[in-house]
């Protein structure tokens, strides 16, 4: 029945959605399977998503991105897939479109238990599953996190799929992409987010600690505030003493101050939250504090 296929099908559950606020979108997919971020999603800013699986036909992706940036509907897409590919029956996949129409689509040949479910904006899927909870506990999980971030509604999902039973096989790899226009390292790409554990005893709790640390490193500041003299003199300390400053603290803010204070930001891979002028990242002057070992006199908190 499955000749000229893959030897083992990309069982997993997933989810496929458009942020109803900023347009972006992301897919969130977890699986008793290698590496299931290389097979699994696609995305394209301000075009869609696409999550492809059961046996998955990997150019799903961007046939069906191609589609969609032509003006296809979701419907569309399917009826394309069905003329092409004659293994239709045995594949799963879900997508989304710009204007927030959705499809989930499984294929009668896919092993039990598998389906999946839509809304406008989301559309989740998945086969090999412990029973049809698993997809309902991550629509509900994702419709109900509306207050939060879109990754972390999207990863709220597949950690309410996996707390259903998820992939009935056990666990291995989980991944997360979110695109959107120019939220890239630097402006320069649309990929904002794409994390993925490979090989894991608990692949969604690996994610959400990847989450973690990718929103300290690569969030661009949300508010700042200026430095006062103490916290300018501690800093000043604190560049000479790791190799970014030659002379005494004085408590006064010069250029000499921002360009060691622009080159520490750099050296902890933090320049995504570089602010000039004597202003800070409220979030990175706590991490500062934290890493070179004084409390912060704010909060007393570590973002860590």
């Amino acid at each position: 029945m499955h000749q000229n296929l893959p030897a083992r099908p990309v069982s997993t559950f997933s989810i496929v959605a458009r942020d109803e606020q900023s347009g972006d979108f992301g897919v969130a997919v977890a699986s008793k399977f290698l590496a299931v971020g290389a097979v699994v999603p696609s995305a394209r800013a301000g075009i869609g998503a696409v999550a492809t699986q059961s046996y998955a036909n990997l150019r799903f992706g961007p046939q069906g991105l191609a589609l969609l940036a032509q003006g296809a509907s979701p419907q569309a897409v399917l009826e394309a897939f069905r003329r092409t590919d004659s293994q239709l029956a045995s594949r799963q996949f879900g997508l989304v479109a710009a204007s927030g129409e959705a499809l989930s689509f499984t294929g009668e040949d896919c092993h039990p238990w598998a389906g999946g479910l839509q809304e406008h904006n989301v559309a989740v899927q998945g086969n090999l599953l412990a029973g049809p909870e698993v997809v309902q506990q991550m629509l509900n999980a994702y419709q109900q996190g509306w207050a939060q971030p879109f990754a972390h509604r999207l990863l709220a999902a597949l950690q309410a799929g996996d707390r259903a039973g998820g992939d009935r096989r056990g666990r291995q790899s989980a991944a997360l992409l979110v695109v959107g226009e120019a939220k890239g390292y630097g402006g320069m790409s649309d990929v904002w987010i794409d994390l993925r554990a490979d090989d894991h005893p608990a692949p969604t709790e690996e994610l959400s600690r990847l989450l973690h640390i990718h929103e300290l490193l690569f969030s661009r500041p949300v508010e700042t505030r200026p430095l006062g003299p103490d916290e300018i003199k501690w800093l000043q300390a604190l560049l000479k003493r790791v190799g970014f400053r030659d002379d005494s603290a004085s408590g006064a803010w010069d250029e000499r101050t921002e360009a060691g204070l622009r080159a520490l930001y750099g050296a902890e891979n933090l320049e995504e939250r570089w602010v000039a002028g004597g202003l800070v990242d409220p979030v990175a002057w706590n991490y500062f504090r934290s890493r070179f070992d004084a409390p912060d006199t704010d909060t007393g908190r570590s973002p860590l």
